[in-house]
């Protein structure tokens, strides 16, 4: 996740006054994508299956942020 401008390889989202850009190739692979704020931060999860070797975040087989 980063702060980025919309250009046309983009679809745009507009979820409880947050506006989030998704690369569009990357949305057909990984849709449904659900967003969830957590204390630390955001919390990504898709239907890529990273492994466990994503953990960066804290997290286990998510999109990391």
């Amino acid at each position: 996740m980063a702060l980025d401008e919309p250009n046309d390889n983009d679809d745009t989202f507009d979820v409880d006054g947050f506006k989030y850009i998704v690369n569009k190739e990357f949305m057909e692979k990984a849709q449904p994508i659900k967003v969830d704020f957590h204390m630390y931060g955001f919390k990504l999860d898709c239907n890529i299956d990273f492994g466990p070797g994503c953990t960066s975040c804290g997290t286990q087989n998510t999109c990391c942020s």
